[in-house]
């Protein structure tokens, strides 16, 4: 069995994505996880879970925003292994200091913001889902109980339209709005094609990450979660996604989300 882990191009998630690593390694002593990065060399907490799972763990260099290296990684992963059957797209950017930050009114809507948003949170995983699709069309359920393969990106409740009663946050909420559309498209027309792939989008909730961590302050009490917490409720999504869950939108306690 082969799973996949996709880091994002900025480290924000992170520490979500290395519980991810970690509980797929643990839950399954015979899995192999690929675990992407910017920078491998410089990701501490991955190098140290390869310390303890060498034969199972590997690590590889990807750019979300570099398309060349996501066709790289793709190659590195069809020759070394053949085959996907789980694909998770965890990159995302909320802030970054002098660069990007949530619009809390219009007159702070920028186009730079607009457009990073965008490439890091929607094209990015896209790009990775495409150039992975034919991977996951052969890798289906071998080595698991599962008919077919999982695409699974974190998106957010605040990319809901119809959850949207307090606006703000402009250019996070539409990013991950067209990431939800490009995923709901993709699934579509793996449906039409008879794809053995079920395409996913999961809202961790509020996670006590670098991401969060600047405005947790509002966050109501017991609505902060542990990432151990959040991570085991959304790989107990996708180990329970079926086919007639392509091309949904799960919270993390499994409740859809309205698009």
């Amino acid at each position: 069995m082969l799973q996949f882990v996709m880091a994002g191009v900025q480290v924000y998630l992170f520490g979500l994505l290395y519980g991810k690593v970690r509980q797929l390694l643990e839950k399954n002593d015979k899995g192999h996880v690929i675990a992407t990065c910017r920078n491998p060399d410089g990701a501490t907490g991955l190098l140290d879970l390869k310390k303890k799972f060498m034969e199972r763990l590997n690590l590889l260099q990807l750019d979300v925003t570099k398309e060349s290296t996501i066709e790289a990684a793709a190659t590195s992963v069809r020759e070394s292994y053949g085959s996907l059957n789980l694909l998770i797209n965890a990159s995302g950017i909320l802030s970054i200091p002098d660069v990007l930050q949530p619009e809390t009114t219009l007159t702070k809507v920028e186009k730079s913001s607009l457009l990073l948003a965008y490439e890091v949170n929607a094209i990015g995983p896209i790009l990775v889902i495409k150039h992975m699709w034919p991977l996951l069309k052969v890798g289906g359920g071998s080595g698991t109980e599962r008919k077919h393969s999982v695409v699974a990106s974190l998106s957010a409740r605040v990319g809901s339209i119809g959850d949207n009663g307090l606006g703000g946050w402009h250019s996070y909420r539409a990013s991950k709005t067209a990431l939800n559309q490009l995923t709901k498209t993709i699934s579509v027309e793996f449906a039409r094609k008879k794809d053995p792939i079920v395409c996913i989008l999961l809202h961790p909730g509020t996670v006590d990450t670098d991401l969060s961590r600047p405005f947790q302050r509002n966050v109501p009490k017991g609505k902060l979660f542990t990432k151990e917490f959040s991570v085991q409720n959304l790989l107990s999504i996708i180990d329970n996604a079926k086919s007639s869950d392509n091309g949904k939108f799960f919270a993390w306690d499994g409740q859809e989300i309205p698009w």
